[in-house]
């Protein structure tokens, strides 16, 4: 098991990543105060994790509130599901609320915790790749909004983050690639040697290989536990870890949740981040290019939706919690391993980078060799 750590002062946390922690019966009952527990996972991971989970909490009171699995089910309607639970079960002040899946259940889970009886305590157990190199990792919790994604919610941090590797096994391909995307950002926005490593191992991380995906995991939550530990509340370069995620919100937000996943969003938003900062003169077309081949050697859509135009991303880039004062803030790269967040460029620059033909930038950027 490796351990890194949140520097937050009084609120600082472990992270613990290690195969088959579900099943230690030591490790879990450090962090929690009380005697009742509430386990929030899915329809999807319950029957696969719940019942390891809850033996490993034998002499506490748990509680189980299985919901609806997807990103459409991130809404008020399925967090009351989880207040009243709790409340069903008369949980109190020294409840410990567990989230046991993806993103959508850390970001529903950690947002009840927040509220309920205003504020209970809450650990993370992300069981998809991108749940544990990002979402459960910095005290982001919220729902989405139909006007926009994760715009409801608080910064809220968990007691620790335990991160069994093993659950990777169950993960299907489409939601391993997705998780790849956020892996892919770190060496973009502040880590160009885990670049040059992510080239030379994407293959076996696609291929589910324990040690290669141990090390990304590993890598990228060093990368985010230091940019919490740096701004916490997303005042400076904390926004940095939205590469691409500007562009991508707004695919998720028109085309539906859940019809893109939230990584292959991300993927689509961070070649248009890439190609921005090429017309920007800040990368050059082989470096935009070397993202792109990489992303797509990840599995994933390097293409925006053939249905969006320049005006359906600029309608819902505008309801982004980056938008300060009426302007617009992008997440652009200086140079690879080097990201920037910035409302100076030309509005038809944006335009063009909207406007841009992705279709052939994809084929030129296609490795002879796919995965």
């Amino acid at each position: 098991m490796q351990t890194l750590h949140v520097d937050l002062g009084e609120r600082s946390y472990p992270i613990f990543i290690g195969e088959r922690l579900l099943d230690s019966d030591e490790l879990l009952p450090r962090y929690i105060r009380g005697k009742q527990v509430a386990i929030v996972t899915n329809e999807t991971v319950s029957p696969l994790y719940l019942e390891r989970l809850t033996k490993s909490l034998a002499g506490f009171t748990v509680t189980s509130v299985v919901l609806p699995d997807g990103e459409e089910h991130k809404n008020w309607k399925t967090l009351q599901l989880i207040f009243d639970s709790l409340l069903s079960a008369r949980h109190d002040r020294k409840t410990t609320v567990i989230a046991l899946g993806g993103g959508v259940i850390g970001d529903m889970a950690g947002f009840a915790a927040a509220s309920y009886q205003r504020g209970v305590d809450f650990i993370q157990i992300p069981t998809t790749l991108l749940s544990q190199v990002d979402s459960s990792v910095g005290g982001k919790t919220g729902i989405n909004h139909p006007l926009g994604k994760n715009m409801i919610g608080a910064f809220y941090q968990p007691n620790a983050v335990l991160i069994d590797t093993a659950t990777l096994a169950t993960l299907p391909p489409r939601e391993l690639s997705a998780g790849l995307a956020e892996v892919i950002k770190y060496g973009l926005i502040c880590d160009e040697p885990f670049l040059g490593w992510l080239e030379d191992n994407i293959g076996d991380l696609r291929g589910l290989n324990q040690a290669a995906l141990t090390e990304a995991i590993r890598r990228s939550c060093e990368a985010k536990a230091r940019v919490v530990g740096a701004d916490e509340r997303e005042s400076g370069i904390r926004a940095t870890l939205n590469l691409g995620h500007t562009f991508g919100h707004a695919i998720e937000t028109h085309q539906g949740y859940g019809v893109w996943l939230h990584g292959e969003a991300v993927s689509a938003g961070t070649v248009m981040a890439l190609e921005m900062s090429r017309q920007l003169g800040w990368i050059t077309a082989s470096e935009r290019d070397r993202g792109v081949r990489l992303l797509s050697r990840a599995g994933l859509p390097v293409v925006p939706p053939a249905n969006m135009c320049a005006a359906d991303f600029l309608r819902h880039m505008a309801v982004d919690k980056k938008v300060l004062d009426g302007q617009l803030r992008l997440v652009l790269l200086k140079r690879l391993g080097e990201a920037t967040v910035t409302s100076d460029f030309p509005q038809e620059l944006l335009e063009a980078t909207l406007n841009a033909n992705y279709d052939a930038l994809a084929r030129e950027s296609e490795p002879k060799r796919f995965p």
